[in-house]
């Protein structure tokens, strides 16, 4: 007995239908196994992506704490210059007054020197003269005689 037609084209068909079936099922689950690999790929990029954020939130704290840092020692070295100039100015006027001492000095032995040229006593010979420093009297303290047998009980705590 030979096969009929219909029943071979059905046989046939369903044959189709299952190798159709068998290569969606490949498909799937190909497609399945990248789908789960470029979850894990996504996972471990948004793991290294919070890394970054965190190391990206350190390194502002740090550069706002430099900045801070340098901004206080900018301060600083302004203080330090003004410190500076006030110290060249101190040490400037010292220095003129150290030369106006030395031109003094200079005149007085100058003048000293033109008394002795001609025999006049010199004004400043070096026998000052000092002149006794008053005491201030001590006061003496009187004795308030206090009365006899006189107790203010008022004040008694016992």
């Amino acid at each position: 007995m030979a096969p009929s037609a219909p029943r071979t084209r059905a046989a046939a068909a369903l044959r189709m239908k299952q190798i159709a079936l068998d290569n969606q099922d490949r498909t799937i689950r190909s497609l399945r196994a990248q789908l789960a690999n470029e979850r894990r790929g996504l996972a471990a990029t948004k793991k290294e992506l919070e890394e970054t954020r965190v190391a990206l939130e350190a390194s502002h704290k740090v550069i706002a704490g430099l900045t801070e840092i340098g901004l206080r020692m900018s301060k600083k070295i302004e203080r330090m210059k003004v410190k500076k100039q006030q110290v060249r100015a101190n040490h400037v006027e010292c220095h003129q007054k150290f030369q106006a001492l030395d031109e003094k000095d200079s005149l007085l032995q100058t003048i000293h020197g033109l008394q002795e040229a001609n025999n006049a006593p010199a004004p400043f010979d070096g026998d000052w003269e000092e002149e006794p420093e008053e005491e201030p009297e001590e006061e003496e303290i009187e004795d308030i005689p206090l009365g006899e047998g006189e107790i203010d009980d008022e004040y008694d705590i016992f």
